[in-house]
């Protein structure tokens, strides 16, 4: 039997020994080198030839990946590691770097225990770093630090070991601060890394070594020798002294908890069912015996099996055959087969149990947040937050007509295998809107439509989605929207609601959708502790997004009939605003007056709906609405002789320089721009520093479209979207 069968047999005999599982994923700044690490430990668990590590990509299994050089799906991999005569099996998962994929590393992370931070000894912690631990840390996921590209600070930069101490000292100072700012709070001091305690380990992936202190107490391998061994170009000496899997796997092994010993402390914090009860109770200790609850994390498309599930079980275990729930769909579905990721193949076993990530075919209802269960009523797991909305937009139709059933179809699996990925109809024209992080995002998805389904399609320029919000209030001037038989009348006013407010709505602190009266106390309290007026807030009606509506009057007789009604209005104007039919966001609606016929057949939808729909749109435009346009922060490394040329590049593109810090030859601008000037950046950039220059960028939220760009921007979207070019704030007034 080869090793690589070997290990399969292995993986199949220890997934049901709980203590010996982990389930982790490997997350960075793209480039630091996460797939190339993926691979060797892989490699180093027998999966595939060790001379190929680091340079096949093994888990970058999609041509673009590979044509690209960057990882584009979260890709999975089961692999057994020994220790002491006792196999472990680590489930690992390779996350993509790019901030257009940040989805799937939030999805990822809701799969695993544990996760390696990798940082460039180069670099250092980047922006994107940040963005992982931070998503890490939110679902309570165990981190562990790896400083990778160590030979290039010893080969490149000629660094002294004093230097290269200092750098390291430098990176752990920086991922501790990190941790302690997002760590939750009873494990901000347990969390930290140290080298000391062998939670930070340094070494190079590309050349297969790695080193901890307690792998340099096992192995005698000391410091002093890792320096010459790279100073003498002898790195692969070292790589059979100190293998990079062996010391990561071990520090996998030692440092980062199992299901077991997470799932008390995870559970909680994914989970809003009660604790006490029984399934609460055996997710708590990971039961394998127990009701079934399994988390899909990710879907993906396989040529000949179709829709394959990846998802965490967190109790019970799932077979081949059996009947379960996709919650929220209305009938139970039967599993056709259940296997563990190895490498690129999928390996079909009978079930998998609690503690482990199965992929699964059949469910035609899962999606990537879905929650799996026998039971019907149970209690969904957390929906998974997205820090980023997307941002650009592009127009997609088939070349011909006869590719458009394929077309849906292709659509349709391309948005459950992608959940920031936002696809909708214009019902006017007809054509496909593909909502995405950034312009390589959506460049990634038309090519999966063309290449992977075989289908010829036309896009669009990108467009950019902008946001409609307030700036004033209309405080003490409301705005009356009428019914169209005049006989019901809503007095509305809107303010703005500060960041902080925001940031929690964006955060789901408050959840979403219609309040229920017996919680509007509740939220009203948090909405207190925010600094706004908690009496006022506990006559909440309801939250869409980062928009929030209250019920501001006294003893109207037949509101609360028509409360759904009210609710469903504010929904519409939250999806549309006024100027320029995009969405809203950070507004307050106040009702605060009505006056409503007695009889309640001359309220009815028909009348209503229009009414407060009217009403809100009216009082925004009273309240002076603004654009919000979605920014980028972006970070261009570049040597000092092509400075000018890209300080240039980004302030001609209404970019603001923040700060600009250089290191030797080469200076970084921080700068942030609108995304709607960023498309083309890349190529600019390029030709600006004749491909000297290195960048990244991260999107960092909304900001007021400057006032003389207003009618200018608006007037684009509206002619874009077949509307008259201007708006008509009259068009509000009841005929």
């Amino acid at each position: 039997m080869g090793r690589k069968e070997d290990n399969i047999k292995k993986a199949t005999e220890v997934m049901h020994i709980l203590p010996q599982i982990r389930n982790l994923c490997i997350a960075a700044h793209i480039d630091h080198g996460k797939t190339t690490l993926s691979d060797n430990l892989i490699a180093g668990a027998g999966m595939m030839s060790e001379d190929l590590a680091g340079k096949s990509r093994v888990l970058d299994f999609d041509d673009q990946e590979s044509a690209r050089g960057i990882t584009i799906n979260a890709a999975s991999a089961s692999m057994v590691h020994g220790i002491d005569g006792t196999d472990y099996l680590i489930n690992l998962i390779d996350t993509p770097g790019h901030v257009d994929f940040g989805g799937d590393v939030t999805r990822a992370m809701r799969a695993v225990d544990g996760c390696f931070i990798l940082a460039c000894a180069v670099e250092g912690p980047m922006p994107q770093t940040e963005t992982v631990v931070r998503q890490a840390l939110k679902e309570k996921v165990k981190p562990v630090l790896f400083i990778n590209k160590v030979d290039r600070l010893i080969n490149e930069l000629k660094v002294t070991p004093e230097d290269m101490l200092k750098r390291f000292e430098e990176t752990i100072v920086k991922v501790n601060k990190l941790i302690r700012q997002f760590a939750p709070e009873e494990k901000k001091k347990e969390w930290q890394v140290s080298v000391m305690d062998g939670t930070v380990a340094f070494g190079s992936a590309y050349h297969n070594w790695g080193i901890t202190i307690p792998y340099m107490k096992k192995s005698g391998v000391s410091m002093t020798e890792i320096f010459e061994y790279c100073n003498n170009e002898d790195q692969k000496t070292l790589a059979q002294k100190a293998p990079v899997h062996e010391v990561l796997l071990d520090m996998a092994v030692t440092k980062l908890p199992g299901p077991v010993e997470a799932q008390p402390y995870r559970i909680p914090n994914i989970w809003n069912g009660d604790l006490e009860s029984s399934i609460g109770k055996a997710m708590m200790s990971c039961d394998p015996e127990a009701e079934l609850a399994m988390m899909i994390t990710k879907i993906w498309m396989d040529p000949h099996a179709g829709e394959v599930a990846v998802g965490r079980i967190y109790s019970g275990s799932i077979s081949m055959g059996e009947s379960v729930f996709a919650i929220g769909a209305a009938k139970a579905e039967r599993v056709q087969q259940v296997s563990m990721m190895v490498g690129g193949d999928r390996i079909p076993v009978p079930a998998v149990v609690a503690g482990n990530i199965a992929a699964i075919t059949g469910i035609r209802s899962a999606a990537a947040g879905v929650t799996l269960s026998r039971d019907k009523d149970f209690t969904p797991f957390e929906a998974i937050k997205h820090y980023s909305d997307p941002v650009v937009t592009v127009a997609v139709e088939p070349k011909s007509m006869k590719d458009l059933p394929k077309f849906v179809d292709a659509l349709r699996s391309l948005a459950k295998s992608d959940a920031s990925l936002q696809v909708s109809t214009n019902q006017e024209t007809g054509e496909a809107l593909l909502a995405g992080m950034g312009e390589l995002h959506l460049e990634i998805t038309v090519y999966r439509l063309q290449e992977e389904q075989n289908i010829k399609v036309k896009v669009s320029p990108p467009i950019v989605v902008y946001r409609e919000s307030v700036e004033g209030n209309n405080r003490g001037r409301s705005f009356e929207g009428k019914s169209p038989n005049r006989h019901n009348r809503f007095m509305m006013e809107c303010e703005p609601l500060s960041p902080e407010v925001v940031a929690a709505l964006r955060d789901g602190h408050f959840g979403n959708g219609a309040v229920r009266t017996g919680d509007a106390k509740e939220v009203g309290n948090k909405f207190g502790e925010l600094g706004m007026d908690k009496d006022k807030m506990r006559k909440i009606f309801a939250i869409y997004g980062t928009n929030v509506l209250v019920n501001d009057t006294k003893g109207i007789q037949g509101l609360h009939e028509t409360r759904e009604l009210i609710i469903e209005s504010f929904n519409e104007v939250c999806k549309k605003g006024p100027v320029a039919d995009e969405p809203v966001m950070g507004m307050m609606v106040r009702l605060v007056d009505a006056k409503l016929h007695e009889d309640a057949i001359h309220r009815g939808p028909a009348q209503t709906i229009p009414a407060v729909r009217n009403g809100i749109k009216g009082a925004m435009i009273r309240a002076r609405t603004v654009l919000m346009e979605p920014m980028q922060r972006s970070h261009v490394s570049v040597p000092n002789d092509w400075l000018g040329q890209v300080t240039r590049e980004i302030t001609t593109r209404r970019g603001i320089i923040e700060d600009m810090p250089s290191e030797g030859e080469v200076t970084t601008v921080i700068g942030t721009l609108p995304v709607a000037e960023t498309f083309g950046f890349s190529n600019d950039i390029r030709a600006a520093s004749q491909g000297r220059a290195v960048w990244n960028s991260e999107n960092i939220g909304f900001e007021i479209l400057p006032p003389q760009l207003f009618d200018k921007v608006v007037g684009e979207i509206r002619t874009r979207k077949g509307l008259k070019p201007d708006p008509n704030p009259e068009s509000y007034y009841a005929e």
